[in-house]
């Protein structure tokens, strides 16, 4: 299972460099959203080899224009802009979890999310985008909300998740347990 696993992992920068994937040949017309699954254990594993991809992506394709988001700094980022960050952990601090999470619905709402996301990424102007941070953002954000609200916003270019649970081409469960809307519009990246 340990080999498997870093095989897996091993395959992810050739598969990203490849002129098919960012060219998004064969996909038949649908979008270039990929997800990379692992067990949510492995996190600090697949934390470091993004880590290694972000050194290694200028040296296999210098031209490469890509761009990293970590969706829990997103968030962060964007209650800072928002001006809600301090009030946040003023409520959290006071009023617990649900309270926040029924604060926080509007402002973290997956269409608004999506927007800042948009204009952070600027993805015509970006060749891939790589994104972590889904199990630091739950339950701030759903995922498949996020990426549903993405699909217009991103264009052809591949955008690659890396997802602490499974997808298995129909449905994500966060951690393996938490069961998601159906979404089925990615591909998994390495099997």
């Amino acid at each position: 299972m340990n080999s498997d696993f870093n095989q897996r992992l091993d395959q992810i920068l050739d598969r990203i460099t490849a002129d098919d994937f960012l060219q998004g040949k064969g996909l038949g017309n649908e979008i270039p959203f990929y997800a990379f699954d692992y067990p949510a254990e492995r996190e600090l594993e697949v934390r470091g080899h993004l880590a290694f991809l972000l050194t290694q992506l200028p040296k296999r394709r210098p031209a490469l224009r890509f761009m990293h988001i970590n969706l829990f700094d997103l968030i962060i980022r964007h209650l800072k802009d928002r001006g809600f960050y301090d009030k946040a952990l003023d409520l959290y601090t006071k009023q617990g979890d649900a309270a926040l999470r029924k604060a926080l619905a509007a402002p973290l709402d997956a269409g608004k999310l999506a927007a800042v996301f948009a204009t952070e990424v600027k993805p015509a102007e970006q060749d891939l985008v790589l994104v972590s941070g889904v199990g630091s953002a739950y339950p701030l954000l759903r995922t498949h909300n996020l990426l549903n609200n993405l699909h217009h916003r991103m264009g052809s270019t591949p955008l690659v998740l890396f997802y602490p649970g499974v997808y298995d081409g129909q449905s994500l469960r966060l951690f393996g347990t938490l069961q998601d809307k159906p979404y089925y519009r990615a591909f998994r990246l390495v099997s």
